[in-house]
């Protein structure tokens, strides 16, 4: 799953923005942001700080997609994810 990405890609398009203009901002190469938005690559919690503020979206709706992403990126081919998530959510629920 790439969330992260495909959203990053959606919000840059519809602003009419430049792949490069985005990399700019967030102080990478554009080759890097473009295999970000394809899944390829993984950006870190503060480029997608610096890109929610240059594609003004909502930070921790970023985070959140971030998240998402890396966690499914540990579980997604282990047959013990949805028993060790369901353990996760019910211990979350609790505190």
């Amino acid at each position: 799953m790439n969330y992260l990405g495909d959203k990053l890609r959606t919000l840059r398009e519809s602003q009419g923005l430049l792949l490069r203009q985005a990399a700019a901002f967030v102080e990478v190469d554009t080759a890097f942001l473009s295999k970000v938005e394809r899944g390829e690559k993984k950006a870190s919690k503060e480029q997608v700080i610096k890109l929610s503020e240059f594609l003004k979206a909502q930070e921790n709706d970023l985070l959140i997609l971030w998240l998402a992403d890396r966690i499914n990126d540990v579980v997604e081919k282990d047959t013990n994810a949805t028993q060790a998530l369901k353990l996760v959510l019910k211990n979350l629920k609790a505190s």
